[in-house]
């Protein structure tokens, strides 16, 4: 049973659905009615065609399932330029992962002209809604290039990676998979491999009287941040995502995890509600991508809440700047900073980590509260 009432899908949407559904229920037959939660989340959000980012429904705003920063107002776009461009060296580059609707790639080819603005998106839907806005002032990517200079974005893409879901018992670990129980799909859990309880033995947990201790592990997050680490000559890569170090993101208190779905506005826990049709999220352990991060050999730059960075970044000085007078540009802009900054909102749910090659001193949105100390 939901906490949330759901709204139904529209028929074509359902129809999708089942479709997928027919895809795992093919994949589990062929593994045993047995396959790990991070196999399940990359079919439901990435099967060609059908996944939640692969298909054609409308993911972002008011019409989608939820609003990133970009698209609450330009004024996050316009204060995070102010931080790439302070990165940037002649010549070189940004670097955008899933740009989404290409609302902040729209600001940010805006206040830094003449940057060469490069698009890495695996969604064919929304790469061709970016292209249609964007038009020539980006480039699209089909892999990583080499030796890249310059800064690399990520803003709410880790939180959307496959992760392994686990349960620390005083018996051992179990990975917590996905089989098919009378027609329906549901948790099944079984002894972790050993990849998963080398890892898992180096996160502390402390089980709760029930003896179970339910979070996720993102393997697949760590290797994307070596990936970049690999390709990095010279630059920064800005993580900004929500999600805690280490010691928030396994305190006793968080014994259910952090998975969350999102489905019209509404946030829900049950992942295997309506495959394809729904986001599921888990939030970022952000020193394990720091510990990734020095094994590519790459430096801690900064670490701070959102709402720390963009002051530092100056999102104050520019929303002093619209005139109070012109209501209609005016209150949507105190409005959206008030979201970004508040810490009951955006503001230190999200954080920011930063992690480069060859930066000099301390970035400008990590100057005041800088809380690397923390990983």
């Amino acid at each position: 049973m939901h906490p949330v009432e759901l709204p139904a899908p529209e028929p074509r949407a359902l129809a999708a659905s089942r479709a997928l559904l027919g895809r795992i229920g093919a994949e589990l037959d062929a593994a045993g009615n047995w396959i790990s939660f991070a196999r399940y989340m990359e079919i439901a959000l990435h099967e060609p065609g059908l996944g939640y980012y692969a298909g054609g429904a409308r993911k972002f705003g008011a019409d989608g399932d939820f609003t990133t920063a970009p698209e609450l107002s330009p004024l996050f776009g316009r204060t995070l330029a102010r931080q790439v461009g302070e990165l940037l060296q002649p010549g070189e580059a940004v670097l955008e992962f899933g740009a989404g609707s290409g609302a902040l790639a729209d600001v940010l080819t805006s206040e830094l002209p003449g940057v060469k603005y490069e698009i890495l998106e695996t969604s064919p839907e929304l790469r061709q809604r970016q292209q249609e806005a964007l038009g020539e002032r980006a480039q699209w990517l089909e892999r990583l290039p080499r030796n890249f200079r310059g800064v690399m974005l990520a803003n709410e893409v880790v939180d959307a990676i496959p992760v392994h879901a686990v349960t620390w018992t005083r018996a051992g670990l179990l990975e917590r998979g996905v089989c098919a129980n009378e027609g329906q799909l549901a948790w099944s859990e079984r002894p972790a491999d050993k990849s998963l309880v080398e890892t898992a033995g180096k996160i502390r947990v402390q089980l709760p009287p029930s003896g179970r201790y339910e979070s996720e592990i993102g393997l697949l997050a760590r290797a994307w941040m070596r990936s970049l680490g690999r390709v990095l000559a010279r630059g920064a890569i800005l993580v900004i995502d929500y999600g805690f170090p280490a010691r928030e993101y396994y305190h006793p208190q968080r014994w259910m995890g952090t998975l969350a779905c999102h489905y019209r506005h509404r946030v829900h826990g049950d992942p295997f509600h309506l495959p394809g049709l729904q986001d599921i999220t888990a939030h970022v352990d952000f020193s394990a991508l720091t510990d990734a991060a020095a094994g590519a050999g790459l430096a801690v730059l900064g670490y701070a809440g959102q709402a720390q960075f963009l002051v530092n970044c100056g999102i104050t000085d520019l929303l002093e700047r619209e005139n109070p007078q012109d209501a209609r540009r005016y209150l949507p802009a105190a409005a959206a900073a008030q979201k970004l900054l508040s810490p009951v909102e955006m503001g230190e749910l999200f954080k920011v980590l930063a992690v480069g090659k060859g930066v000099a001193g301390t970035p400008l949105g990590f100057r005041e509260g800088n809380r690397s100390g923390a990983l």
